[in-house]
């Protein structure tokens, strides 16, 4: 490429460069969502086609970026774990925090007719991003269980407030004081005494969120084994969870055998093939 003497705005350029031998996290979350969601109208306190289609995008994210160990996600957010010792753009922070954001928003575009096929898309969403590094094991599990718990916080207080909303016909601000200051259990006992709701039994994916990880599967019939991302909805603040997918922890530099250029995404006992 031929100089200029223009070219000297290039020094104007910073470059943010994340830690080494850090986590990096990236965060995806929704901008307006509650807004795009009422426009949309999503079902109350969960629409499972809105939950879907975001676990969908992060799954493409995670095609595209095979340094991404782990992801985890509920309602309009997502968390993308990158291994520690990722090369990936030689780890400029901006520039793996706007992808991973442009990515997925493009996603959630793209397949939003796979999940909403009643729905028309009225106007294009969009996702914010953060970036945040964490230098040992035990600092990413503690985010991990915080974006967890946070789930649990959240779903408990919107099953409650849209139960008495959608069945028990209070306004939204007569729902809002009568839950105001309400511990865990009282809001357990409104659900159980006055709309038979047990809390422990609602879905998984709607109490504990979806962890997106890798595995290499072997499949009936078959010599080979596959590459595919699992959704898992169980509780991974425990210790079993992490001693049962050690992988995630110890894959400093990930086995040759996870670039392929086919890989697959189970959503319950639906094939969704992704990098073809």
């Amino acid at each position: 490429m031929a100089k200029s003497k223009f070219e000297y705005v290039r020094t104007f350029e910073k470059e943010d460069r994340c830690l080494q031998n850090c986590w990096i996290v990236v965060r995806v979350d929704g901008k307006a969502f509650h807004k795009f969601s009422e426009m949309h109208e999503f079902e109350k306190p969960n629409d499972v086609r809105g939950l879907k289609l975001m676990t969908r995008s992060a799954a493409n994210v995670m095609c595209e970026f095979r340094d991404i160990v782990i992801a985890f996600g509920h309602s309009d957010e997502y968390s993308f774990v990158f291994r520690k010792d990722t090369s990936l753009f030689n780890r400029r922070g901006e520039k793996l925090m706007s992808l991973v954001s442009s990515l997925f928003s493009s996603s959630y575009v793209f397949f939003w007719n796979d999940y909403f096929t009643q729905k028309k898309l009225l106007y294009a969403p969009s996702f914010d991003a953060r970036i945040v590094l964490y230098p040992t094991d035990d600092n990413l599990r503690d985010y991990m269980s915080w974006r967890q718990a946070d789930v649990h916080v959240n779903n408990l207080y919107n099953t409650c407030f849209w139960s008495l909303v959608n069945k028990g016909g209070l306004t939204n601000s007569e729902a809002e004081k009568t839950l105001r200051g309400t511990l865990a259990s009282q809001k357990n006992e409104i659900l159980f005494q006055e709309f038979k709701i047990n809390y422990n039994n609602e879905p998984e994916m709607y109490r504990k969120g979806t962890t997106l990880i890798r595995k290499l599967m072997k499949f009936p019939n078959e010599n080979e084994s596959r590459l595919v991302i699992c959704p898992y909805y169980g509780d991974i603040i425990k210790n079993k969870f992490w001693e049962e997918n050690t992988e995630i922890l110890s894959m400093k530099s990930a086995p040759t055998e996870l670039y392929t250029e086919h890989i697959e995404f189970y959503e319950g006992k639906n094939k969704i093939s992704l990098c073809k």
